[in-house]
């Protein structure tokens, strides 16, 4: 079964991503995580994302049509990427889930993937 793993970092840990002392222990835990998951599902696929303020939102469409360059309201935990993954079963997925290097000081979101038929 598909699971999304959605990743939400906490501030420090955006700012750890920069950090000259602290970015290259960051993207180690990272590359760590994302060979466990490649263990799990080699077809797996994910990505980081650029920080909150890079966002932009959009709502309305034609001439309703409003956008918002971000940054927008401090929250204690920002999108930061995702992992997509097939899986046996939702306690693998969990079990990935907690290895996560966000789980420290964010959260991990893990959803099913709704079977789409074409």
């Amino acid at each position: 079964m598909k699971y999304l793993l959605v990743i939400l970092e906490s501030e420090p840990d955006f700012t750890d991503r920069n950090d000259p002392e602290k970015s290259e222990a960051y993207w180690q835990t990272w590359i760590a995580y994302t060979q466990l998951v490649a263990k799990a599902d080699p077809n797996f696929s994910g990505t980081v994302l650029q920080g909150p303020e890079t966002g932009t939102f959009v709502s309305g469409t034609g001439v309703d049509k409003v956008v918002h360059d971000g940054p927008f309201a401090g929250t204690k935990e920002h999108l930061g990427g995702f992992y997509m993954f097939d899986v046996e079963d939702l306690d693998v997925a969990l079990e990935l889930a907690a290895a996560c290097p966000a789980t420290k000081e964010g959260r991990v979101e893990v959803r099913p993937v709704l079977p789409m038929n074409n």
